[in-house]
């Protein structure tokens, strides 16, 4: 399990740099959707790649969105750790 988990944060974190570089190049961008949904997987890798990139921290409809996205995976990793 940890072992995707590092991949899937890693891979997370590419993904929040390529869309931040797409975007300083004004070309094609990955959806604010997609952005979520591979967050819910890596939540850190988003997280970091959120701060370390500066990429979408001023924007605040997603921020909100990152927040549910953050109390879900809390919600299931205790779920997970309870049984």
């Amino acid at each position: 399990m940890i072992p995707f988990l590092l991949l899937a944060n890693l891979i997370t974190f590419g993904v929040f740099g390529f869309d931040k570089w797409q975007a300083k190049k004004q070309q094609w961008r990955i959806s604010e959707n997609t952005l979520l949904g591979i967050s819910l997987i890596g939540v850190v890798g988003a997280a970091s790649g959120m701060i370390i990139f500066n990429h979408k921290v001023s924007k605040k409809s997603f921020l909100v969105k990152f927040f549910i996205v953050v109390l879900i995976d809390l919600v299931l990793f205790y779920r997970l750790i309870r049984h």
